[in-house]
Order: C-alpha cells, then sequence, then structure tokens
C-alpha cells in the first residue's frame, strides 16, 4: 500500500482561544473564525476574532470568514480583525479580489466555491485567476436566507474532484465531513486540504475525542493501493 502526503486539517468555527489551542494541539494547519453570516454556526465577534488570531502561532494560519460582499468593506473588516487569510464564503467579481490583493499584500485569499452543479467548474476557474485557493463547500447562496457554510451537507465528489484536477491553485475540501467519511472524501478528491466544523464538535463544543478521531481518520485517508 502506498502513501501519499496528507491533506492539512482547517479547523473552522472556532469560539475561543481554548478551541484554538485544542485545535492547534491536535495538529490543525489553520483555524476558521466565522464572522457575521446570515445563517449557519460558529459565528463571534470581531473583537474575538482578532483576540484569537493574535494568540495563534505561525505556521498556523487564521482565516476570516466573512460574507461581504464589498472590497472596502472587507479590507476595513480584516484590517479589524488581524487574520492571515481572508475566506470568501460569497462570490466576488473578479475585479473585488484584484482590489483586494492590492490593498492587502501578504493576505491570503480564498474563494468558496459552492458546489451545487456543473456551473461550479466555472466558477471555480475564473476564481483561480485570482485567488491563492479555492474551498469547495455544501452551501446554497440562492436560498431565501443564504446557505453561506456550515450546513453539514456532503456535496458532489466526482465534481469536486474534477475541480482539483483543472485547479492551477490549491483546492480544501468542506461539506458534510466526519471522522467516518472523510477517508472516502480524501480518496476521491484528493484535495490539498480538509476543512470540518460541525464534524468535531457535539453541544456545540470542540469534542476533543471526535477531534482526534477525525484526525486519524485523515492519516488513513492518505493511504491509497497501488
Amino acid at each position: 500500500m502506498a502513501t501519499t502526503p496528507a491533506p492539512r486539517i482547517k479547523i473552522c468555527c472556532i469560539e475561543t482561544p481554548a478551541e484554538a489551542r485544542l485545535a492547534i494541539d491536535a495538529g490543525a494547519s489553520a483555524l476558521g473564525l466565522v464572522s457575521a453570516m446570515p445563517s449557519g454556526p460558529g459565528v463571534i465577534p470581531e473583537e474575538r476574532i482578532a483576540e484569537i488570531a493574535a494568540i495563534v502561532p505561525p505556521p498556523v494560519a487564521t482565516f476570516l470568514l466573512t460574507s461581504l460582499r464589498d472590497p472596502e468593506e472587507i479590507i476595513n473588516q480584516h484590517r479589524r480583525c488581524r487574520t492571515s487569510v481572508i475566506q470568501l464564503v460569497a462570490s466576488v467579481t473578479p475585479a473585488a479580489r484584484r482590489q483586494l490583493k492590492a490593498a492587502l499584500p501578504g493576505i491570503r485569499l480564498v474563494q468558496v466555491i459552492h458546489v451545487t452543479g456543473e456551473e461550479a467548474l466555472d466558477q471555480a476557474r475564473e476564481a483561480a485567476l485570482e485567488a491563492h485557493a479555492l474551498l469547495l463547500d455544501s452551501g446554497n447562496p440562492g436560498a431565501k436566507v443564504p446557505e453561506l457554510g456550515g450546513t453539514g451537507r456532503v456535496h458532489d465528489w466526482a465534481l469536486s474532484r474534477r475541480i482539483v484536477q483543472a485547479s492551477p491553485v490549491p483546492v480544501f475540501l468542506a461539506g458534510g465531513l466526519t471522522a467516518e467519511n472523510v477517508a472516502a472524501a480524501i480518496a476521491a478528491v484528493r484535495p490539498f486540504a480538509v476543512d470540518v466544523c460541525s464534524g468535531v464538535r457535539s453541544e456545540g463544543h470542540l469534542n476533543p475525542g471526535r477531534l482526534r478521531a477525525f484526525f486519524e481518520a485523515v492519516a488513513t485517508g492518505s493511504r491509497v493501493q497501488p
């Protein structure tokens, strides 16, 4: 049995400094910090995002999840929160991504692509021209109350694999991942990284046992048949 490098792991919906330390101690490469959203879990005040981001040691990345679409608003929000990455959970224009990169040199941009159908391929191709990475999720931006992440739903991994194969930038895989299915997801998609929120939580809190099981399952998923 051959081994491929295990995907990096991003633990999302971090709510407190204690949760951040727990995720880092488990081996997380990145933490997701959720600002105001129309729906979904894990939203915390910007002041707490800044507090957590300030205590996270490099090379662990801190992601500001923002639903804002106006580049000036995003720039101002980031200057309050001071994370190392901005995760755009809603679609923005190519011009907006270019403006963000110009205004925030050194800050990485990750564009979320909600994999709802074949159109996700074209969206990914366009976003990869400016974004430093893509993140494939299972939201529904067109819903009456937009779903921009944290749905706990799995999407079409075959379509996600096609996006990974076509993408010139790294691709994160999110959407309903758990210790029970992440090995299969890795085998099917071969992402650069996996992203989990509800799959490592219980009763709203980061669960050490579920966190450990998830990391063990990711290691299993990096082993493939020759």
